[in-house]
């Protein structure tokens, strides 16, 4: 497992122009999000990389000689398509009219979704964070930009939220959710406490947050 940084120039990727050779580098992507998704970061080899994709070697070293520049490829493809389902939390529409209770419920539950959805993905690349120093930088800013969009979500309702500093409580409540679905995904339903289903779960996590933040219960 990779634990050494690496100099900026030595993890990028050399993009194909050519629509053969991008056609040929899009299954390479793909097929190395499934090899993480299905092994974790020890299934990530060139070999079995080159045979999912269906590419010769040569495919894979046009694009970079650093086989860290290649894990570090997949891993933004991977996490794209987390990004892409975050796009719930940025549509004003979706959101407008909530009363406060029921807004927070949904984002906490949008949350949670979204773990559920990648957890084949995420549960490698977050136990992997702690040993690979880019993988954990990179995650990093993916998590503090998610945690400035739920927080502007919730202050959509900043008047009815109790704390004498909203920004704050609305963080905290994103950290306190987002930690919780850390640990579920990373090591299982039933490392913290006993195993729920995930509908128990993400009710548990909505009658805290908004306990937290509204010092009610939803409904209440």
């Amino acid at each position: 497992m990779p634990t050494t940084a690496h100099h900026t120039d030595d993890l990028e990727i050399r993009e194909p122009r050519q629509e053969r050779t991008r056609r040929a580098w899009a299954r390479v992507l793909d097929a190395g999000v499934a090899l993480v998704e299905e092994g974790g970061y020890e299934a990530f080899t060139i070999a079995a990389l080159c045979e999912r994709a269906q590419v010769a070697p040569r495919a894979l070293y046009d694009r970079t000689t650093n086989k860290d520049a290649l894990f570090l490829a997949v891993y933004e493809h991977g996490i794209s398509r987390v990004t892409a389902d975050e796009e719930p939390f940025r549509d004003p529409d979706r959101w407008q009219g909530m009363p406060a209770d029921e807004l927070i419920t949904a984002a906490v539950t949008q949350l949670t979704t979204l773990f559920r959805q990648h957890a084949a993905f995420l549960k490698p690349v977050l136990l992997l964070s702690g040993a690979h120093p880019e993988v954990l930088r990179r995650g990093r800013a993916h998590v503090h930009a998610l945690a400035d969009t739920f927080t502007a979500l919730l202050l959509n309702v900043r008047d009815r939220i109790t704390h004498p500093h909203p920004e704050e409580a609305a963080r905290q409540c994103f950290a306190t959710v987002f930690s919780a679905c850390v640990v579920r995904t990373a090591h299982g339903s039933d490392f913290a406490t006993e195993a729920v289903d995930h509908d128990t779960f993400t009710a548990h996590l909505a009658l805290t947050a908004c306990r937290g933040l509204l010092a009610t219960a939803p409904g209440a």
